[in-house]
Order: C-alpha cells, then sequence, then structure tokens
C-alpha cells in the first residue's frame, strides 16, 4: 500500500482533531509586536487544506488542466497560508512544482516550468507584475479569506504507485545558470515519512511536542520536519522570520510552550552566543527537550557550550535530494555529536583517495564519501544519479567510531548560506576569471555560513579598488542575475581586493585553499555581515 503526505493528514487529523497543529502570530499594527498567538487544531487544519484543494480544482479544471499535472508554485513557503496552498493544490490531485522566492528571477522560474512540462503557475502577489507574461495560465495565491467555503465534494485520493511524482523541487544552488529538478516520487515520499518519524520522535511522552518551523516549504527541510510533526501529532510554530529574536523565541516558550528548537545552525549559533551573557536565555534553552539543528555544523566553541551547559543538542544531517540522512547520537555522553545513518537506509561511506595537498590540509585522516545506494527508498530520481546508479553526495565523513561519523567538509567546490542553501562558488570564480581575466589575477569565493558568497581579488593591474569592484560587477551583473539571491554578489561590499599573493596557499600546487581564506579573513568578512563578536 502506497502512503503519503495526505493520507497521513487524513490519519492523524482524526486521531488529534482538538490538538493544535499550527501556532501563529497577530500583530499589533502600530507597533509590529505579537499579540498574540493563534492556535489552530489538526481538525481545522484538515478542513482548510480541503476548502483550498476545492478552490484549486475549480480554478485549474477552469483552465483544461487535467489531473495530475505539474503546477508550479513560486510562494515563500514560510507561513500557515503557504502550507494550505501547497497541501490543498496537491490534494485537489495535482504535482506541485516548488520554487521559492529567492528565486526572483521570471526568465529561470518559466525555463524550469517548460523543464517540467508545468501546465500553470501559482505566484505570490508580489511577483504579479513580473507574472503577466507567463507562458502558461498564471493564478495569484490568495489570501485565506478570499478562498470561498464550498459544501462540493472533494473527489477521493487519485490511486498512485511509488514511481508516480508526488513533489517537484529544486536544488538549492545553480548549476549552469539554473537549478536542477529534483522530482520526489511516492517512494521517496514513503521512506522521508519513516525518517521524519525518527527525527521527530518526541523525548516525552506524555505531552505533545511543539516545536517551530525551520525554513521554507519550498525547499526539502521544512517539509521534511513537517511530516514528522504530523506523524507525532505536534505543534509547529510559524515564527514572524526565520531568523527569529531571542526575545521571540522565549516567548514561543512561555505561551506556545515550545520545547522543541528546530534551527539551521547559523541561526541557533545567534542564540548560543548570546545566552553566554543571558542567564535567562540559557535557563531556557537548557530547559528544551531537544535543540536539533542543521544545515552547517555549529562553530566549535559554540557546541562545546551548549554541551557544557547542559543544552540538549542533536544534529541532522541531510540534502535537497534525500531529506535528513544522519542523526547524531545526542545526549550528555562523549558520542553525543557523532552522526549516524537513519533505520531503514541503503548507506555506504566510500574510501576517497586525496591529493598530497588535501592529505597535508586534511591530517591524513581516512576520508569517506556518503553515497545513497539505489536500493534506498530515498535515493534521488535517476537523472541526479551517478553513472553506477547510485547517488554520490560529495559529502565527506570519518568513521571514528564503528557506525559513527564526523562529518569533514566536502569534496568539491560547493559552500552552504546560512540558511544552508548550497552555492557553487566555483561557477562565480571561472565566471570572474572569463570576463574579468583584463584585471583579475587571482580570485577565490568564500562565504560558508553566510548570507551570501564574498569574493576576494588579487589584481592584475594597479587600479583604484572602489573602480576595480565596480568593474566586476558590471561584468558579472547578467550571470549573477538568474541565481537565486544567496548566490549573488550584486555589492562592492562582496569584493574584497587584497594585494597579489596574499591568499593562502597549498604547499606543492599553490591552489588558493578556500577555507584557509576563511579562516584568515574571518575578521572583515564579520565586518561586512555585521557580526559582532
Amino acid at each position: 500500500m502506497v502512503s503519503s503526505h495526505l493520507k497521513i493528514l487524513e490519519q492523524y487529523s482524526s486521531r488529534y482533531s482538538q490538538s493544535p497543529a499550527f501556532r501563529t502570530p497577530v500583530l499589533n499594527r502600530e507597533t509590529g509586536e505579537i499579540q498574540t498567538w493563534r492556535s489552530i487544531s489538526y481538525r481545522q487544519f484538515q478542513q482548510d487544506v480541503e476548502r483550498f484543494a476545492r478552490y484549486w480544482l475549480y480554478k485549474l479544471s477552469s483552465d483544461d488542466v487535467p489531473p495530475k499535472s505539474v503546477v508550479g508554485m513560486w510562494i515563500g513557503g514560510f507561513t500557515y497560508l503557504d502550507v494550505l496552498h501547497i497541501y490543498g493544490l496537491s490534494r485537489a490531485g495535482y504535482i506541485p512544482q516548488l520554487f521559492s522566492l529567492r528565486l526572483p528571477n521570471p526568465e529561470v522560474v518559466y525555463e524550469l516550468l517548460k523543464r517540467a512540462d508545468a501546465k500553470a503557475l501559482i505566484y505570490e502577489a508580489a511577483f504579479s507584475a513580473l507574472c503577466s507574461d507567463c507562458p502558461v495560465p498564471a493564478h495569484l495565491a490568495v489570501e485565506n479569506d478570499l478562498v470561498p467555503e464550498s459544501s462540493s465534494p472533494l473527489p477521493p485520493l487519485l490511486p498512485v504507485t511509488e514511481q508516480d511524482i508526488a513533489f517537484i523541487f529544486h536544488t538549492s544552488g545553480s548549476t549552469s545558470g539554473s537549478p536542477k529538478l529534483v522530482p520526489c516520487n511516492y517512494r521517496w515520499i514513503m521512506t522521508a515519512l519513516k525518517k521524519s518519524w525518527q527525527v521527530s520522535k518526541p523525548q516525552n511522552q506524555s505531552r505533545q511536542d511543539v516545536t517551530v518551523w525551520m525554513g521554507s516549504m519550498c525547499h526539502i527541510g521544512q517539509s521534511f520536519m513537517l511530516l514528522g510533526s504530523l506523524q507525532h501529532g505536534s505543534c509547529t510554530i510559524q515564527p514572524t522570520t526565520i531568523s527569529f529574536s531571542s526575545e521571540e523565541l522565549i516567548d514561543m516558550i512561555h505561551r506556545c510552550g515550545l520545547n522543541r528548537l528546530n534551527q539551521f545552525a547559523a541561526f541557533l549559533a545567534n542564540h548560543l552566543r548570546r545566552s553566554r551573557t543571558d542567564k535567562d536565555l540559557l535557563s531556557e534553552l537548557i530547559g528544551l527537550d531537544e535543540v536539533l539543528y542543521s544545515g552547517l555544523p555549529l562553530p566549535r566553541d559554540e557546541e562545546e557550550w551548549a554541551y557544557k551547559n547542559g543544552i540538549k543538542l542533536r544534529n541532522t544531517f541531510g540534502s535537497t535530494e534525500c531529506g535528513a540522512m544522519l542523526l547524531s547520537v545526542g545526549g550528555e555522553g562523549r558520542d553525543a555529536p557523532l552522526l549516524r545513518p537513519l533505520a531503514g537506509t541503503a548507506y555506504e561511506f566510500r574510501s576517497i583517495t586525496q591529493s598530497t595537498d588535501d592529505t597535508k590540509h586534511q591530517s591524513n585522516m581516512r576520508l569517506l564519501e556518503l553515497v545513497i545506494l539505489k536500493s534506498s527508498g530515498d535515493c534521488p530520481n535517476d537523472s541526479l544519479r551517478h553513472a553506477d546508479g547510485d547517488f554520490h553526495t560529495g559529502d565527506l565523513f570519518q568513521e571514528v567510531a564503528p557506525g559513527s561519523y564526523v562529518f569533514r567538509g566536502r569534496d568539491d567546490d560547493w559552500i552552504k548560506s546560512e540558511n544552508s542553501l548550497r552555492c557553487d562558488t566555483k561557477a562565480i570564480e571561472d565566471n570572474a576569471r572569463a570576463t574579468c581575466s583584463a584585471f583579475i589575477k587571482e580570485c577565490i569565493v568564500v562565504g560558508s555560513g553566510r548570507p551570501s558568497p564574498v569574493m576576494f581579488i588579487e589584481p592584475a593591474v594597479d587600479m583604484d579598488h572602489d573602480k576595480l569592484k565596480k568593474e566586476i560587477l558590471r561584468k558579472t551583473r547578467q550571470f549573477h542575475s538568474r541565481r537565486y539571491l544567496h548566490e549573488r554578489i550584486t555589492s562592492p561590499n562582496m569584493i574584497v581586493v587584497v594585494p597579489p599573493q596574499t591568499l593562502p596557499r597549498t604547499a606543492t600546487k599553490g591552489n588558493i585553499r578556500r577555507k584557509a581564506v576563511e579562516e584568515a579573513f574571518k575578521t572583515e568578512i564579520d565586518q561586512i555581515f555585521g557580526v559582532t563578536a
């Protein structure tokens, strides 16, 4: 029997009908402060999804868009309303193709719609002007109160097989000027349900878990976490922003009963740093059942601070293509940070060959690449696999105990931004060298865990630095216009000019070392993004 997100919703909205499924903020119109937190029950959530399903079935049927067609959704993914549009469209029998607001170029969106053979587009109001020349029927993602109640019955859930596509996501970084399609079939969804059940399992079975939105529903991370929350009857809080303040965190604990914090590492680190001087915040963090982070490793000093002070950290390691793959042991033992594969998966950790320079700078440890076998239910679509039929993640680990691993970086030129979206640094560097060869002798792009990349330049000519930066921006503008917001270099502040031979290099080949640049110029990069110690 093929399970799905829709069947899970039906099952658990009945079991937990009166329990809150979501809490959403109600803001004071004048001050912008949170007046109260609205509670939405599981029964109401199910009813709202069905109301939105009737709406989209009517709208798209009027455009002669048949069931099981792909329909693009260009929305934020951060609100309860967005969940209703996504799940409602799916319940209406369509396949959502999810774009986030971080891809604001309509030309790229239209190309991806064509690649997926999409028959319509649903878009956020902010993009109304951009969608005037959309090649397929386009509809506004209307507000909740504009979706009418209807007594007309919904057709039954459409029969599906494991190989039928449920959602189409996109890689969080661009390749050749555009993200790749990430089709997720129902076999993938079924495995995601099993994995998310493990990740979201409550520490305390005697009360309802209350957690918080982690990211956009247009990306795998929050979609995955919601699947886990639904299966355990948990409540998900919609914060005012994904990078919510420590004051809002404490408010969610006190007024919403938040007992389980889920955040990307870069945002969690902000709370941990503040907790060093804020005893009340530290006490609240210690009192949580679990503090789950993902996307990037925590800075070592922040991680050590958390463990030393009794904060119950847990790390989940995942990707856009597979969802969560590894989960740390957790608890208070020395093995708490170590990562282990989630149950029900089929992975291998394969040894890689290291160059002399790599070995020198990575302390002779045996590095293993995480490979998702074709037999694993979360192995992504064939279009994303290697020639051997498996999915090679490019993520490197060291096995420090039998079956337990520590992440050691990547075997390529991709980095992750602060919200864990990927960025191909080499593509930016190659474009800069190709378009600006007359005045760039060498360059490298860094920015791991930052809002956007930063380019370091060793100039080939004696030119005023401000003028040089502006010339680089002018010549690379078209390239960056097609990329996600977190991949773009569009400000002279994101370009740093240094004297020739300043950037740290490997001993034998003379290649610039990306991680060493991050470390050597940490203070300068902190200043660019307004980070204070």
